[in-house]
């Protein structure tokens, strides 16, 4: 029996541990929600693992069995693992993003009046003129005004073949220079670069929500009432059928539990995360969430000859 009372112990422990300081986020939003009149999966999740641990206490300090300090654990640390991952592929994508950023040099090489002259990237301004020698990197758009060369510019267009580069041609910040002296004119900086533009298309893809998502949120709203309506429908039945408190109470937390949205939440968003994330390293750029769920539905790719697509 002391064997029993500890272990029980053990689990009100370490239940509490996880529910009210790793799983508080889920309570406070729930509160704060509650406060405002509405709703969410967060509620859904409080109120399920809050009743199951609450009437485990209760069940514990009557020295019956049927504990459901478990049940609490194990919804609130799933839920938590699930959002661990998803801010791991979040990392991941920063990571990916921050790669973007360096093809961009920070310092440029500022041609005047015959003269070099080595400034911050971030100074440069429409109507510089920039020299760029081989094997360096072009730092922001422009056009040349003098010079001939290749550059390689796969990481914008995914062409491995270099493209010759004379006068009037345009060049694109974060390309290589690779066999001769340019010298440009700056055209665009900062965020009008294509380079930046890309960037932003790609964090503006992470964020937006695809429209099966949207529709989750819909359901959430009404599902959340729905599973409690149903949860105090049932406590209110068993109780009438039973008069036992107990079977009642049992009736009650388990159509919570159960309810308890440990998926539908999660997979949506991480999966567009990781799914951008993945692309933008192979060289594919998705404008939003909704390209994404419509893509399934493309019978056809057109291609030309050196297998690039625009």
């Amino acid at each position: 029996m002391l064997e029993d009372t500890a272990t029980r112990f053990l689990q009100f422990t370490f239940s509490s541990i996880v529910v009210f300081i790793c799983g508080w986020r889920f309570f406070k939003q729930a509160i704060y929600l509650g406060l405002h009149a509405a709703v969410s999966m967060d509620t859904l999740i409080a109120i399920g693992t809050g009743s199951a641990y609450f009437y485990s206490i209760y069940i514990f300090s009557k020295g019956a069995h049927g504990l459901y300090f478990e049940s609490a654990t194990t919804i609130i640390t799933f839920i938590l693992l699930g959002k661990y991952f998803e801010e791991r592929t979040k990392l991941k994508t920063s990571e990916a993003i921050r790669k973007l950023h360096e093809l961009r040099p920070q310092k440029s090489r500022l041609f005047k009046n015959n003269q070099e002259y080595e400034i911050n990237t971030a100074e440069l301004k429409p109507g510089d003129v920039i020299l760029v020698k081989p094997g360096e990197w072009i730092s922001t758009d422009g056009v040349v005004i003098e010079g001939s060369s290749t550059v390689n510019e796969s990481v914008m267009t995914g062409e491995s073949t270099p493209v010759l580069k004379t006068k009037n041609h345009n060049v694109i910040g974060g390309t290589v220079n690779l066999t001769g002296r340019l010298i440009f004119e700056v055209s665009k900086t900062g965020s009008e670069t294509v380079l930046s533009k890309i960037i932003k298309l790609i964090e503006e893809a992470q964020t937006t929500k695809a429209p099966i998502q949207k529709l989750a949120d819909k359901v959430t709203a009404v599902f959340v009432p729905f599973v409690l309506g149903v949860a105090l429908l049932s406590f209110i039945f068993w109780f009438y059928r039973t008069n036992n408190f107990y079977v009642a109470m049992v009736s009650f937390v388990s159509v919570l539990i159960i309810a308890c949205p440990c998926a539908l939440g999660l997979a949506t968003p991480t999966a567009i995360l990781v799914s951008t994330t993945e692309a933008a390293k192979k060289g594919i750029l998705i404008k939003n969430a909704e390209a994404i769920e419509k893509a399934h539905q493309t019978k056809t790719l057109v291609f030309d000859k050196t297998g690039t697509l625009t």
